[in-house]
């Protein structure tokens, strides 16, 4: 396996915040590697300064002759009418015939390549720029956070696209089950090193946690040994005969081992404020059509929100969530149709643009505390600006100064402080680092209140949603089973029929309007689903029936060979024995 790259005594820093120093790590051919790193580590920098976007402060890079670096940027900007194949053809190395093809693989139909790129929802511009990256035929692709805004099946699309990529790719991410399955090193950015890592996720935490322990028990067993030597010597220093063995031991201390622990990455405790208490019926739809104007997103929803629910929107990107959403927390009103929810009842709101109502002009922590309940403590505040990543003078900085993933997380404690009946919750993990999407996702498990939450993290909605509501094809229901049977379905292909209509959206409009899709729903009931599951499960057992059938003819015949060549074996040993035989007494 041939190097393609190597990062040699790499530094890197702005002003006084030093990103990585005296860095280094090797990529080969063939190797799909995860880059993992709290917020602001430098991943994404890291990537600028291997497609030379941006240089280093010290070191080198070693590229290989052969290497051809795809670059997958987290935002990219088209011309308004570029349609998608003009798009796929610039700096295309590869026929566009044959990307073509190769799109069918990706989900885009040939159809899509006259549409402007501009007109195609985020998950089918994500695949027309994985596409892009294609016809360029690399052979080491860099992909920073590709599943940002993706819905579940474009996410599943590209997930097994990477399991079957044949070159080489680093992959930022901060969507462990989609690192679990597409990669298999890891390469962490943390506290000024880069270190790599042999194996996937699991592998790294669990080695990064023996690493831990070994240096905890090397360091333990040093300064025993050192304790002993300062003991001894405090001891015997002052004796004329042992003076000199007290000295020798003193020098030893010189020759020791030192051993450096650095502290732990802060692991975040977030604590959600008990909520008030609230009626067994927080909001309830009937009837409603949901949408804007004379535009119907949703039609006929009946869906009713009781107390302690814990739900998990799905659905295809553009199929009506954060619509959805909307209504339930009383920023818009049905289109048509009634809506229950008592004036009275808090609720908690976090919107993918929330951050835009923040007070620039106030600090981090000023802006938590005006909108925290008022039983909510000045240091209950503080706990959780820490929480969120924001310690020691970050809490005074401006909102108008951070960044837009800062006033994300600046906005989400706010919502959390609230002491709300009702959180609602959309994509509140995008902009949050491993430990703090892992210590809300603890937090949202223990929460008493009502709770609705839109995300793209399947190990988070997997956890924190007890019940499912899928949004498709202008309808919204309780999906009759768990998180992980519709992930199931979805993979297994369960929803495909499904699909024509559900990437309506990617139509013009008069298609939609002329009914040019049709879908059989999926079984609404936990008996139908039971039985579709048991169905499938006797095809299985059949399967392997016929399988351990088979088995047990090849094993007869693989018995019957290998006494075949015993026998030849053996009848050639002893024709070598005779002619052995023969020579000697001739």
């Amino acid at each position: 396996m041939s190097n393609l790259l190597q990062l040699q005594s790499g530094s890197k820093a702005y002003g006084t915040k030093s990103l990585f120093k005296d860095a280094g790590f090797a990529i080969n051919e063939g190797e799909h590697v995860g880059v993992i790193g709290p917020n602001g580590a430098g991943k994404t920098t890291l990537f600028k300064i291997l497609t030379g976007q941006e240089n280093l402060d010290e070191g080198v890079i070693v590229k290989s002759q052969s290497l051809r670096i795809g670059y997958l940027a987290q935002h990219d900007q088209w011309p308004p009418d570029q349609s998608v194949e003009d798009y796929l053809s610039q700096d295309c190395l590869t026929p566009i015939w044959e990307l073509k093809a190769l799109a069918q693989g990706l989900g885009i139909s040939e159809e899509l390549f006259a549409r402007p790129v501009m007109s195609l929802s985020g998950g089918y511009r994500m695949r027309c720029k994985l596409l892009y990256l294609l016809g360029q035929e690399p052979n080491l692709m860099l992909l920073d956070e590709p599943t940002n805004y993706l819905d579940l099946e474009t996410t599943l699309v590209l997930e097994k696209f990477l399991q079957g990529y044949k070159g080489a790719f680093l992959l930022i991410s901060h969507d462990r089950e989609f690192l679990r399955r597409t990669t298999d090193h890891i390469l962490e950015v943390e506290e000024g090193e880069i270190t790599k890592y042999n194996g996937n996720l699991d592998d790294y935490f669990e080695q990064k946690e023996l690493l831990r322990t070994q240096l905890e028990a090397r360091a333990l067993s040093l300064k025993e040994k050192k304790d002993e030597v300062l003991k001894f010597v405090a001891k015997f220093g002052a004796k004329a005969s042992k003076a000199k063995q007290a000295q020798s031991r003193l020098k030893s201390l010189d020759r020791m081992e030192t051993i450096e622990l650095k502290s732990l990455p802060v692991r975040a405790l977030i604590r959600v404020p008990a909520p008030q208490r609230s009626p067994k019926l927080i909001a309830k739809l009937e009837d409603a059509d949901l949408g804007y104007g004379e535009k119907v997103i949703l039609k006929a929803v009946n869906f009713s929100l009781g107390r302690g629910d814990h739900f998990g929107v799905v659905g295809l990107n553009g199929a009506g969530k954060s619509t959805f959403l909307k209504v339930l927390a009383r920023a818009m009103k049905p289109v048509k149709g009634d809506f229950h929810c008592d004036e009275q009842i808090s609720i908690g709101y976090y919107a993918q643009h929330v951050a835009e109502n923040l007070d620039p002009q106030f600090s981090v922590i000023e802006n938590m505390l005006a909108r925290a309940h008022r039983e909510v403590t000045k240091q209950e505040s503080l706990n959780m600006a820490g929480a969120l990543l924001f310690s020691g003078d970050d809490i005074h900085k401006k909102v108008s100064i951070l960044s837009g993933g800062e006033k994300s997380r600046v906005a989400l404690g706010q919502i959390l402080l609230q002491k709300s009946a009702c959180l609602i919750l959309d994509e509140p993990t995008n902009h949050l680092d491993f430990q703090t999407v892992e210590a809300l996702t603890q937090a949202l498990m223990a929460f008493e209140g009502t709770l609705v939450i839109v995300s793209h993290d399947r190990s988070f909605v997997r956890r924190v949603g007890t019940k499912i509501l899928e949004i498709n094809n202008g309808q919204a229901q309780v999906y009759p089973g768990t998180y992980d049977e519709y992930v199931w379905s979805l993979e297994k292909g369960a929803l495909s029929q499904r699909r024509a209509a559900s990437t309506a959206d990617e139509r013009p409009t008069n298609e939609k309007q002329n009914g040019a899709t049709s879908a059989k729903p999926l079984p609404q009931t936990r008996g139908e689903l039971k039985k579709k599951l048991e169905k499938e499960l006797r095809q299985c057992e059949r399967s392997l029936a016929d399988l351990d059938k088979n088995l047990h003819v090849l094993q007869t015949h693989l018995h019957f060979l290998n006494q075949k060549i015993a026998n030849v074996r053996r009848r050639t040993l002893e024709m070598v024995s005779l002619m052995d035989e023969k020579f000697s007494t001739s």
